[in-house]
């Protein structure tokens, strides 16, 4: 029964991955409807565009796309609660200019990664038809975690990917690692940043590469914003 249910939780992460949904969202998030903007969706919220920024790393709020998840209350234990009230009763510029320069000082990404693989890069993100980035290098280069955390999906079930990982980091992030020779780690598994957990292939590829995605809320995003620079 218990394996039955991580199947499920499995393929529904894969579905995630693939593409963002348009079931329900939990409390205090918002999925992004055709026609909305971070403006409309921050003063139908009353909270602020900086804050809707800040609580969902944005660097560019124009960015988003539809089915998009996103966060439109504090997170728990957040002091961003009170931003939210106190713009809405600034009564300066001032006051306003101080607190998105002190939003745009947080903003940034809400995990840290290693290279997945040693290689050169030589497909970066767009979001449209690169929804992550391709490590070229040999046959049987290892491929390790970005970050620690569990493997919810080990398989070859997912066209387009070959060989491929799906790692949970926590609620918000997962990291996927594609076209794979071998699969060194099981799905269930816990695995600690920098561990190997598989050999670099071209299964379901017309070359010899890692294709590496990072996924915030469901939603693709550039890993460049997490790798250290080489």
């Amino acid at each position: 029964m218990q394996k039955r249910i991580r199947r499920l939780v499995c393929a529904s992460l894969v579905a995630v991955l693939a593409a963002c949904g348009t079931g329900p969202v939990a409390p205090g998030f918002y999925r992004v409807e055709r026609g909305d903007t971070v403006s409309k969706i921050a003063r139908e919220n009353r909270t602020t565009v900086a804050n809707v920024k800040r609580w969902n790393g944005l660097a560019n709020p124009d960015a988003i796309e539809v089915g998009q998840v996103l966060r439109i209350a504090p997170p728990a234990a957040s002091a961003s609660a009170a931003d939210t009230s106190g713009a809405a009763a600034a009564g300066s510029a001032k006051g306003d200019s101080s607190a998105q320069a002190q939003s745009q000082t947080r903003a940034g990404p809400g995990v840290t990664l290693v290279w997945p693989a040693q290689g050169s890069v030589i497909r970066g993100f767009d979001g449209k038809n690169s929804k992550g980035i391709d490590i070229a290098n040999a046959a049987g280069t290892p491929v390790v975690a970005a970050a620690s955390g569990n493997v919810v999906y080990a398989g070859n079930g997912l066209r387009g990917y070959g060989n491929m990982l799906i790692i949970k980091h926590d609620d918000e992030y997962l990291t996927a690692y594609a076209h794979n020779r071998a699969l060194l780690v099981k799905e269930g598994q816990t695995v600690q940043q920098g561990q190997q957990i598989a050999e670099m292939g071209d299964t379901d590829s017309n070359r010899t590469m890692l294709h590496f995605e990072v996924r915030y809320m469901g939603r693709s995003t550039d890993p460049a914003r997490y790798l250290p620079p080489r």
